[in-house]
C-alpha cells in the first residue's frame, strides 16, 4: 500500500482494532458524507481486510499471516512480538490491519460490580454494550452442543452460584463469532465489526503507513503525517477530526511524540494478574457423555464444535474473572488432543482486577528510538501487596473450581508471567473531570485538545479482571456518537478540525452529565 490517496479527510483513526474499526463504522453508519482514512502501520492479512487468521483455512497461509503480524521484536505468543519489558516480560503487540482483533479468543463478557465506570450513567452503558455485541456479532450459545460443556458448566455452577444474581452466574462465555450458512462458526475479527465500510469508496484503509505524530494548530488536532514504511515518504493528511486507537501502549507513545502529554498520560497502566490450572473431567463421565465430532478447524476455518467455553462472572464478592476453556478455544495448547477425548481436558484461567496505581506507567524517551523511529518506552509495572494477596486468593479459587471440575493436572495453580493477559488497559484513562488524573474525557475526547479522541482498552479507568475488549468497544460506541456530533458542527469549516464555541467548552469541561467519581 502507498500513501494515502488524497491528502483531506473527515476523520482519521490510527490503528484498524476493535475499537478503531468502530469509529469508522459508526462514523460511516451515522454520517453519510464523511469521507474517512483508517492507518495501520502493519499489513493487510485478509480480503476483507481485519478478518480472523484462524479462519484462514490451510495452515500455512494462517502460521505466514500470523509471522506478518509479528512486527520488529522477537515472536512472541503466534501473531505478536515481545515488546521487550522487564517489568512486564510477557507484554507482547500485533502490527497488522485488524491489530489484536485479528488474533484473539474472542472472549466478550459484560463487566459487573466493581469493574463497572461509575460515572458513565448504567442504562447508557448498558446500550452501549448491547451495540458492541452487536457489531462483535456477540453470541453466548454458538457452542452449547460442546462435549462435555453443560458438565463443566454444572460442576462450577454447584460450586460458585449460590448467593450471585441470575446475570452472574456460571455461564457459557458470550463469544464473538459469525454464523456461516452451513451452521459452523468462525471468530469474529475487525471485517465484522467495519461491515459494508470495507468496500465503500468514501473509507480508505492504508495499511504499512504509519502514524508518528498528530498535527496541532492552537490546541486543535488538524491532522496527522503519515509515513509509508516501505519507501519511507512521508505526508501530511488534514482533518476535521483524529482517532488515535493505536493500543494501550502506542496510543500514550503517538500523543507523547504529538507534545500532547496531560499528567496521566501513559500512567495507570492496568494488566491484570493470570492465574492458570488444568484439570481432566472424571473417566466415568466422559465414559458416560462420550461425544466425538469429525469436523476439524484446519478443513475448512471453522471453530471445531469442542470448543467450549464457560465463564464464571466477577463479582465483588468473587474477585475474579473465570475463562474455562476447553481445547480449540485456548491460546495455548492445553494437552496432546490426540490422547485424550477432545473437550474431557479442560483449563481454567483465573484473571485479577489488578491494584490501579499511578506508579504503574509507561514511560518515553526522546532521547531513544524504537524500530518506528517513535520515542523509546520503558515501563514499570510491580504487585502492591493487595495484588500479591489477590493472586493467592485467586490460586485457592481455581484450584477449587479445578477439584470441582475433575482430575487437577498439576499440583498446584501457575501465575503466568507479567503481561501474559494482553488485556493492558489505563494509559489514556477516561475520567469525570480534567483533574491530572485521566487523559480524556467519558466520551473518550482528550482534554484540552479539540478534535481529538482515543479509543481502546487504555480509556478504561477502573480495575477489571474480565476481557476488556467489549467494554472498550462500547466506549469507542460512546466517544463515536460525540464525534459524529463535532463532524456535524464543523461541517463547512474546510479539511481542518474547527469547532464552535459550545463544542470548545465541551471538552475542557467536566463531565456534568456524569454522577460519580471513579
Amino acid at each position: 500500500m502507498s500513501l494515502p490517496s488524497a491528502t483531506s479527510y473527515d476523520l482519521v483513526v490510527v490503528g484498524s482494532g476493535p475499537t478503531g474499526s468502530t469509529y469508522v463504522r459508526e462514523v460511516y453508519d451515522h454520517h453519510p458524507t464523511a469521507r474517512i482514512l483508517l492507518l495501520d502501520a502493519g499489513p493487510r492479512l485478509s480480503d476483507p481486510p481485519g478478518g480472523h487468521v484462524k479462519n484462514i483455512p490451510d495452515p500455512g497461509e494462517r502460521a505466514r499471516a500470523q509471522r506478518a503480524s509479528e512486527g520488529p521484536g522477537p515472536a512472541g505468543r503466534p501473531g505478536t512480538w515481545l515488546l521487550g519489558a522487564p517489568d512486564l516480560p510477557a507484554a507482547a503487540l500485533s502490527t497488522n490491519v485488524g491489530g489484536m482483533g485479528a488474533h484473539w479468543t474472542g472472549a466478550c463478557p459484560r463487566p459487573g460490580g466493581g469493574e463497572r465506570i461509575g460515572f458513565v450513567p448504567a442504562a447508557e452503558m448498558d446500550a452501549h454494550l448491547t451495540r458492541a455485541e452487536q457489531l462483535l456479532c456477540v453470541d453466548s450459545h454458538a457452542f452449547d452442543q460442546a462435549p462435555f460443556a453443560d458438565e463443566v458448566r454444572g460442576r462450577l455452577s454447584a460450586l460458585l452460584d449460590a448467593g450471585r444474581p441470575v446475570h452472574r452466574r456460571v455461564a457459557p462465555m458470550p463469544l464473538a463469532v459469525t454464523g456461516r450458512p452451513d451452521g459452523a462458526h468462525v471468530w469474529s475479527g475487525t471485517d465484522v465489526v467495519l461491515g459494508p465500510a470495507a468496500r465503500d469508496e468514501r473509507v480508505e484503509i492504508a495499511d504499512r503507513c504509519l502514524c508518528p505524530r498528530v498535527v496541532l494548530d492552537a490546541g486543535t488536532a488538524t491532522g496527522v503525517m503519515v509515513r509509508d514504511l516501505v519507501t519511507g515518504e512521508e505526508r501530511a493528511i488534514t482533518a476535521r477530526a483524529v482517532v488515535v486507537a493505536a493500543d494501550a501502549l502506542r496510543t500514550p507513545q503517538l500523543l507523547h511524540a504529538s507534545g500532547i502529554r496531560p499528567p496521566a498520560l501513559g500512567r495507570y497502566l492496568n494488566d491484570q494478574p493470570q492465574i492458570v490450572h488444568a484439570a481432566r473431567l472424571p473417566d466415568d463421565v466422559v465414559t458416560a457423555h462420550r461425544a466425538v465430532t469429525g469436523r476439524t478447524r484446519d478443513e475448512d476455518g471453522a471453530i471445531v464444535p469442542q470448543s467450549g467455553v464457560s465463564w464464571v462472572p466477577y463479582t465483588d464478592a468473587h474477585p475474579f474473572h473465570g475463562q474455562v476453556m476447553q481445547l480449540d478455544a485456548s491460546p495455548v495448547p492445553l494437552a496432546d488432543d490426540t490422547a485424550v477425548e477432545p473437550g474431557a481436558i479442560v483449563g481454567l484461567g483465573w484473571f485479577c482486577a489488578k491494584d490501579v496505581t499511578a506508579d504503574d506507567r509507561v514511560e518515553f524517551d526522546d532521547t531513544t528510538a524504537d524500530a518506528y523511529g517513535m520515542p523509546a518506552m520503558r515501563v514499570h509495572h510491580r504487585y502492591t501487596e493487595r495484588d500479591l494477596t489477590a493472586i493467592e486468593q485467586a490460586k485457592k479459587a481455581v484450584a477449587e473450581a479445578a477439584a470441582a471440575v475433575g482430575v487437577p493436572l498439576d499440583d498446584s495453580p501457575v501465575l503466568l508471567p507479567a503481561g501474559s493477559s494482553l488485556h493492558y488497559q489505563g494509559t489514556t484513562r477516561m475520567g469525570p473531570a480534567d483533574d491530572g488524573t485521566s487523559v480524556c474525557d467519558g466520551h473518550s475526547r482528550v482534554w484540552n485538545t479539540r478534535g481529538l479522541w482515543v479509543a481502546g482498552n487504555n480509556v478504561i479507568p477502573t480495575a477489571t479482571a474480565c476481557n476488556p475488549t467489549l467494554t472498550s468497544v462500547a466506549l469507542a460506541v460512546r466517544g463515536a456518537r460525540s464525534l459524529v456530533d463535532h463532524l456535524r458542527s464543523t461541517a463547512g469549516h474546510g479539511g481542518a478540525a474547527r469547532q464552535t464555541a459550545a463544542d470548545t467548552a465541551e471538552t475542557s469541561r467536566t463531565d456534568t452529565d456524569q454522577t460519580a467519581a471513579p
